[in-house]
């Protein structure tokens, strides 16, 4: 596979993922994702071919200091959350719309990014509950999703998308409240493999460096034998979204490299290139589908400052 992706402009917005040295992992056990998904499902519908897995931009450029996702409007949209209150444990249909400041209508056109017209993270603040979800869209431009959060506390959402007319994506975040009785996780420690149920491990290895490009490698197992014949999903073998701990900054990254570009294997490893822009905490959540089903890897990284 080829070494992976360069984050550009919206890596040194989100001022997030990585630097000098990290600590990393933790066992998805301790992370309240689904512990698999069919093609249908929370985590999206059927998969779509959503061409080469670039750079994603971000909710801001080269020059901006802003990370992506901290805002609920920016580059003239807004996200207008319809449903900012779930019950835990139950399902609710989350409601929302990206609404035009110039003209306060909703937007309906939209450019696909990896096979879909907008990427919905929700995450709650511990870090503990992560979700990657596909809403639908109504004609009138309203967005909704299924979801059923476990765990009570505060949450964010993150609407990643491209309008039909801009050249750079948006990320825009809005804060969700899950009702229920609260006692919050602390960060899960460091650790270089995490675990995705019925026998599948991740492990993740490489040193993100500040202010150069390092490649990361996740490589995927099941009952210790690496896995080949990694499926795609959303035009890739995989998909990593990083969030700061505090915060909730937001990087979203995609391997570069394609199924079916004649040089990207189906696993086990997959690869990304990123710049370490600072010091921090983050939790990071590799989404890969083998056998039909979606899973979820998490890791806790832990950036020093640089010396």
């Amino acid at each position: 596979m080829r070494t992976g992706l360069r984050i550009t402009a919206y890596a040194a917005a989100v001022a997030a993922a990585f630097t000098a040295a990290y600590g990393v992992g933790t066992s998805v056990d301790s992370v309240s994702t689904p512990a698999a998904h069919s093609e249908r499902s929370e985590h999206g519908e059927r998969d779509e071919h959503g061409g080469k897995g670039h750079e994603d931009a971000g909710s801001g450029t080269g020059t901006t200091s802003t990370p992506a996702g901290l805002a609920s409007t920016s580059h003239g949209y807004t996200l207008d959350l319809r449903t900012p209150r779930a019950k835990a444990g139950t399902r609710t249909d989350l409601r929302f719309t990206i609404t035009e400041e110039s003209s306060g209508a909703p937007l309906k056109t939209y450019a696909k990014e990896h096979g879909k017209e907008l990427h919905l993270i929700l995450a709650s603040r511990d870090l503990t509950t992560y979700r990657h979800l596909h809403p639908v869209r109504a004609a009138d431009g309203t967005w909704s999703v299924p979801a059923t959060l476990p765990e009570a506390g505060d949450h964010r959402v993150f609407a990643d998308f491209r309008p039909a007319r801009a050249e750079e994506k948006v990320t825009l975040g809005a804060d969700l409240a899950v009702t229920g009785a609260y006692a919050p996780d602390d960060l899960p420690p460091a650790r270089a493999t995490a675990k995705a149920g019925d026998g599948y491990e991740v492990r993740l290895t490489g040193t993100p460096a500040p202010g150069e490009p390092r490649e990361l490698t996740l490589r995927v197992l099941r009952d210790g034998k690496p896995v080949t014949d990694l499926q795609p999903y959303l035009g890739a073998y995989g998909h990593l979204v990083a969030l700061r701990a505090g915060d909730l900054a937001y990087l979203h990254v995609h391997p570069d490299g394609e199924p079916g570009d004649g040089s990207t294997k189906p696993g086990p490893a997959v690869s990304f290139t990123t710049t370490a822009p600072s010091a921090g905490a983050y939790r990071l959540f590799l989404d890969f589908r083998h056998e039909g089903k979606v899973r979820t890897a998490a890791f806790t990284v832990r950036t020093p400052h640089a010396h």
